[in-house]
């Protein structure tokens, strides 16, 4: 009996840590303001979770708009003349309205009126209107971004976790992306 209970123990002490590592992240109250690639929730109230099937079927069906926010380094203002400036080249979901910075956790007044004119711009204005966010894997931008997005009151918003990740996972076509315009900061 003595010998089950220790063999019981050293399993639950060996295993433990590996449990807590799988766990999922509880969705925070607010956005997340810091380590943006990293593990994210499976949930987002208020919001659908997609799969890349279920984004897949939204797409091919051309039944919602799809909003990239991922990252963009600007120009740095201050280079010297003559120096060559490249643009990492950024592919996305084909149709995809490329919206970047837009999901940091706290945005200046100019990229929050940024966000908020490109969401009104996919959704034609129409609040109701399916709209699908998204990144990368384990990108709390986009889980920003659609949290925002029902902040700002849009009612339809499907948050798709895998992003681009995910989609060119599954060997579906991609685009190269262009971004659009950002505010001046």
């Amino acid at each position: 009996m003595k010998r089950h209970l220790a063999v019981a123990l050293l399993a639950t002490v060996l295993t433990g840590p590996a449990l807590a590592q799988q766990q999922e992240p509880f969705e925070p109250e607010g956005y997340r303001i810091d380590n943006y690639r990293a593990p994210v929730p499976a949930t987002l109230a208020g919001a659908r979770v997609l799969t890349t099937a279920q984004a897949e079927a939204i797409w091919r069906a051309k039944s919602g708009a799809f909003v990239d926010v991922m990252p963009r380094p600007p120009k740095p203002k201050n280079l010297p003349a003559g120096t060559v400036w490249r643009d990492a080249p950024r592919r996305n979901i084909p149709g995809s309205l490329w919206l970047p910075d837009t999901g940091y956790g706290a945005l200046p007044p100019a990229v929050d009126d940024y966000l908020q004119r490109g969401l009104a711009r996919a959704s034609r204005g129409d609040k109701a209107a399916l709209l699908v966010i998204y990144c990368l894997a384990d990108c709390w931008m986009s889980w920003n971004a659609a949290k925002r997005a029902l902040a700002y009151g849009y009612s339809n918003i499907a948050w798709y976790p895998d992003g681009t990740d995910g989609w060119e996972g599954a060997k579906l076509p991609t685009e190269e992306a262009h971004p659009e315009p950002r505010p001046e900061q």
